[in-house]
């Protein structure tokens, strides 16, 4: 009999995003009527709007949602890795990331080449963040989940899901 393996491991979430952890939270992520599961393909253009992201707990816990790109701007050649796409802090349990504070607003997937893992990972907060004011776009490249999880004393993720995008082909009508 195989032994099960954790998909955030064959997809390299654990390793390029975030290290090993145990999921203790429940999140569930849908984009329109379409449920995320780990290593799912998600088309581009359903992603454009943010997902509903349903998080467990109790009310009084707060939490911080990361979402990145680790494969940007290219999966062979990741030199932005990791392209910020979502930062919202002090979400408390039970809600969604509408009851948190943005920090960066969200940004659908944009692939240009290749298949890109978008990853979100969920950190329990021991206290409330200080949120910082809305960062520049420039903010976005070379986000590093890990470092700001260390700077705002986060400890391990809860959870986290992720999904694979590619660019979508352009429309092309045949002419006669």
């Amino acid at each position: 009999m195989a032994a099960h393996v954790d998909p955030l491991v064959v997809g390299r979430v654990i390793g390029d995003v975030v290290d090993l952890f145990v999921p203790t939270t429940a999140m569930s992520v849908r984009f329109g009527t379409k449920d995320l599961t780990n290593g799912c393909e998600i088309k581009p253009s359903v992603a454009a709007a943010p997902p509903t992201v349903q998080i467990a707990g109790r009310v009084n816990e707060l939490f911080t949602l990361v979402m990145t790109d680790p494969d940007a701007p290219s999966p062979s050649e990741p030199t932005m890795r990791e392209w910020l796409h979502w930062l919202v802090v002090n979400i408390p349990g039970g809600t969604d990331p509408s009851q948190g504070q943005v920090v960066v607003p969200y940004m659908g997937p944009k692939p240009p080449v290749g298949i890109h893992r978008y990853v979100m990972v969920l950190f329990q907060q021991k206290a409330r963040v200080a949120a910082p004011a809305p960062e520049p776009d420039a903010a976005r490249v070379r986000f590093s989940t890990r470092a700001f999880a260390d700077r705002h004393d986060l400890g391990l993720p809860v959870a986290a899901m992720y999904f694979n995008a590619q660019k979508e082909p352009a429309n092309r009508r045949r002419h006669y």
